[in-house]
């Protein structure tokens, strides 16, 4: 390529020798010279040729465009005087200086040039200018590269851009498939779409928290085989979960058998007290059709209880830079828990606030004064069956009494508080019987929402919800294996439902 150059520019200095048709000879020799301008002329590429005595000794239109500067400023002044006290273009300058000061080699650079009015990217290659064999000077050939390497740059960045977006999708691909299990689509959408979504912090929200708890699921545990355990569990929450997004939830997490849940975050809402009341009721109205799946493959019964608090909480990523999680904390999340636990199986009880902000007509079963830990004074909870417009739903609440049996059963028993139990015995009578619960009669003084553990074919835990006339009324939290063989030999009685 180079050596073609110096070839045109050597046809350009070249004169044909006289002969006998001399007139003819110099018509051809103008018609070529002609030609020869018109091809440097109409070339895209510069053509610059610089002496070794450092005069610009020619330039073709292209190099005058591409180097920005017009003739009468280029051509025959001394290249080091034309381009000397432009610090920009000094790598321009020193390739040009090598080149004419190099009397043995050609270059080739790509250096950027400053026009005055922008910087170009310009591929520079020289070859040397002769007189017969005698070097006189170079010939620099230049191409403004600009659009091509920015092309290149450009194809350079769409690979980059196709590259991220491959890592991106893996990425989203992954939070899906894992966040997704365990969060709201919502939450996986803002993961995925604020730059910070997966930073720590959080904010201060006022929203409804739900927890709910499967009752006896421990003993339930011990006695299953672990794949029919896991089996049951999966489907119980995969219908919860269902539920709880489809009324604008979020999954927080699943605690064993254990649900916690809100409404109002990351995406606020006005209705989150009345989407959570109704989620709540509608999980309790799905139980009869998780129970019916369990009973066609012979799974234990089971009964969950729901508690609902609504109050001002932190809500955002908590953890670490290597684990992270999209949480709840504060004082409301704690009560909520207080009040789960105030549940027996099949009964949903709300907080004052909660109550307060549904602004829908609740169907109310009762209410009940409790005294939880961290709570100053007294707190009136509120079971709720049911909840009007706009969502129009209601669980049956049961009714059953236990039956006085015509002798009472002697039991031993203690309390259970917390997580702990008080190991002093104590004595009583079961004196009515029903399948989810019991009379006790006892000398014992007991309390409203105290939990008891009997010793009836195993432990059977259960929850004091009342007291009568005939004694305290218990509702049965987990029912042990031996349960109906105990009730059956003490009584004849048919085995309740377990």
């Amino acid at each position: 390529m180079i050596r073609s150059w110096q070839s045109v520019y050597a046809c350009m200095r070249s004169r044909p020798a006289p002969d006998s048709a001399g007139s003819e000879v110099r018509r051809m020799d103008r018609q070529m010279d002609m030609i020869r301008q018109h091809i440097m002329r109409d070339m895209s590429e510069g053509v610059m040729t610089i002496g070794f005595d450092g005069v610009i000794r020619y330039l073709n239109p292209a190099a005058l465009q591409i180097l920005g500067r017009s003739e009468e400023e280029l051509l025959g002044q001394r290249f080091a005087l034309c381009f000397f006290d432009d610090e920009s273009n000094d790598d321009f300058s020193q390739a040009i200086l090598d080149a004419v000061y190099d009397r043995t080699h050609t270059h080739e650079r790509v250096v950027s040039f400053f026009t005055g009015a922008e910087t170009r990217q310009v591929r520079m290659r020289t070859s040397f200018l002769t007189d017969g064999e005698t070097r006189i000077g170079i010939i620099v050939v230049l191409s403004d590269m600009s659009e091509l390497l920015e092309l290149r740059d450009a194809v350079k960045a769409m690979e980059r851009i196709r590259a991220l977006n491959s890592q991106l999708e893996m990425r989203n691909q992954l939070l899906n498939e894992t966040f997704g299990r365990f969060l709201s689509d919502e939450i996986v959408r803002q993961l995925l779409e604020t730059p910070d979504g997966l930073a720590l912090g959080g904010k201060k929200r006022s929203l409804t928290i739900l927890m709910s708890d499967l009752r006896g699921f421990t003993a339930m545990s011990e006695q299953m085989d672990a794949g029919d355990l896991i089996s049951m569990l999966n489907h119980y929450l995969g219908e919860m979960t269902e539920i709880i997004q489809g009324r604008n939830g979020t999954i927080i997490e699943f605690i064993g058998d254990g649900i916690m849940a809100i409404f109002g975050a990351p995406a606020p809402s006005d209705t989150h007290a009345a989407d959570a009341i109704a989620a709540a009721v509608e999980m309790e109205m799905r139980m009869e059709q998780v129970n019916a799946w369990n009973a066609a493959r012979d799974f234990p019964f089971l009964e969950m209880g729901i508690g609902l608090n609504t109050g001002e909480v932190i809500v955002g990523n908590i953890g670490s830079e290597k684990r992270t999680k999209y949480g709840v904390v504060g004082s409301h999340v704690n009560l909520c828990g207080r009040i789960e636990s105030y549940t027996v199986g099949g009964q949903i009880l709300i907080s004052p606030k909660t109550r307060e902000l549904a602004g829908a007509e609740l169907t109310v079963a009762k209410e009940m004064t409790v005294y939880p830990k961290g709570v100053k004074g007294e707190l009136v909870l509120t079971q709720v069956t049911g909840i009007g417009t706009p969502y129009n739903v209601s669980v049956r609440v049961s009714d059953a009494r236990p039956v006085p049996l015509p002798q009472p059963i002697p039991v031993c028993f203690h309390l259970i508080e917390g997580k702990h139990g008080d190991r002093r015995l104590c004595y009583g009578g079961i004196v009515a019987i029903a399948h989810d619960g019991a009379v006790l009669d006892s000398a014992m003084g007991l309390n409203i929402f105290d939990n008891v553990q009997i010793e009836a074919g195993g432990k059977l835990f259960c929850k004091v919800l009342d007291q009568t006339d005939a004694g305290w009324l218990l509702r049965f939290t987990s029912v042990p294996a031996g349960y109906g063989a105990w009730l059956t030999e003490h009584m004849g009685a048919p085995t309740p439902r377990s």
